[in-house]
């Protein structure tokens, strides 16, 4: 039987993470925001009280986040302003996907609690996942791996054009 190697390189930040009793106390997506370096952080753009950035971690390529920049964890904390910009942006980035990657669907979603499956549920965030037919196989469920057939990188540069003003 002959031997298939997967590379992952990108995996190995998330493997060697710090474990949760040495995290950072801040919030990760209120500390990306705050930083300037939209580039290195993955954020394609900002509007008046949302951001759209793509996600480190990927369950697809081109795999997508939606959040506002208020740290809040339930849609009803939000004001009316923000709710607005929120969705408005979210709508935007499925019409950014659909435009550059013209896939056959998209998943999008809000994991609202640690309970539903929000990773970090302290800040509210949309997931927007395009996909394709046959674009997840037999790998996660035999062999808990997903493949990723672009580079985080390539994702950002194919996707920056359609975002910003």
């Amino acid at each position: 039987m002959s031997q298939s190697t997967l590379w992952a390189p990108w995996r190995l930040d998330y493997i060697l993470e710090e474990r949760p009793e040495e995290r950072e106390t801040t919030c990760l997506f209120c500390r990306l925001q705050e930083e300037k370096d939209d580039r290195n952080n993955l954020i394609l753009e900002r509007t008046q009280s949302s951001y759209v950035l793509l996600n480190r971690y990927p369950y697809s390529s081109c795999h997508l986040l939606v959040l506002p920049s208020a740290h809040v964890a339930d849609l009803d904390e939000l004001e009316t302003d923000s709710y607005i910009d929120l969705m408005l942006l979210l709508k935007k980035s499925i019409k950014a996907l659909q435009r550059a990657l013209h896939p056959a669907g998209i998943n999008a979603g809000l994991n609202m609690g640690a309970a539903a499956g929000a990773g970090i549920a302290a800040h509210l965030h949309f997931h927007i996942v395009p996909r394709w037919h046959g674009d997840h196989n037999f790998m996660p469920v035999i062999a808990d791996t997903m493949v990723l057939p672009q580079h985080l990188d390539s994702s950002y540069k194919m996707l920056e054009p359609f975002f910003g003003s």
